[in-house]
């Protein structure tokens, strides 16, 4: 790993009609971590990742992604080396799962006509697929696919230029139980096979954590309530404050999960 980080968030803050978003908020991913952002509705979780994805400037403070300061960087260029997951993606129907992870390699919504794929990127999109458990789907249409299997190809798809960043915006939103642990699992060997990406994910449940997330930020009314090393961020003290809720924060073999603050009464 090296030690330049992939991201770094110094003292930021949003302001939006005269509304603070986010005040004062720092933050450094590095290569191989794989963060956790964590609050509650309106605290200021995706205002971060948009930011972060380059997609959005602060009005204050300083923002680097991939070693280039917002404002003083073409945007759209920068996007190129950011794999972004948006459940609410919604590629053409008519497309199979192996030509919506290809649409990853030229960065748009449709297959270009007329583009044709190189020998390396075929290969390469076969290995994102099977890593991503979809081996058995790649000839399937996208409109038939569970929506399960739907978030995962489109992780495949964000990892097909190679980036050294990953954002996932509530990528388990809306999977019942088995799509929640296929997604979850495979998110988990994805950070064995690739050890150098670096990794966001936005989630407002514990539950949905993969059991390789290394580090968490918790962000409460546009702060920062804790960061760092994820043990010292996802304890009972601190989920307690962020959601202003008292609970007991239990983990597991790996896993998270919240319970009472008090054990209920036989």
């Amino acid at each position: 790993m090296t030690d330049s980080p992939v991201l770094k968030v110094d003292a930021v803050d949003v302001v939006r009609g005269g509304n603070p978003i986010l005040q004062g908020v720092s933050l450094t991913v590095r290569a191989g971590e794989h963060w956790a952002l964590l609050g509650p509705n309106g605290a200021g979780k995706t205002t971060l990742l948009r930011m972060l994805g380059a997609f959005e400037h602060p009005t204050r403070g300083s923002v680097e992604v991939l070693g280039h300061r917002l404002g003083r960087v073409d945007m759209r260029a920068l996007r190129a080396g950011i794999g972004h997951v948006d459940p609410r993606h919604t590629p053409d129907s008519h497309l199979t799962v192996r030509e919506v992870v290809l649409t990853g390699a030229t960065n748009t919504a449709d297959l270009i006509p007329r583009w044709e794929a190189t020998a390396e990127q075929l290969a390469e999109a076969d290995r994102l697929i099977d890593l991503l458990g979809l081996s058995h789907r790649g000839d399937a249409g996208w409109h038939i696919l569970s929506q399960g299997q739907r978030g995962r190809a489109l992780i495949a798809r964000a990892l097909m230029p190679s980036p050294r960043l990953l954002l996932l915006d509530e990528p388990a939103t809306g999977l019942d139980l088995a799509g929640r642990e296929q997604l979850l699992e495979r998110i988990d060997r994805l950070q064995h096979a690739h050890p150098e990406l670096a990794s966001v994910l936005v989630t407002h449940h514990l539950e949905e954590l993969p059991p390789g997330t290394t580090h968490a930020m918790l962000l409460r009314d546009g702060r920062a309530v804790a960061a760092g090393p994820v043990d010292e961020v996802i304890t009972t003290e601190h989920i307690s404050a962020c959601f202003d809720h008292p609970v007991r924060i239990l983990r597991q073999e790996g896993r998270w999960s919240v319970r009472p603050a008090q054990p209920a009464l036989n």
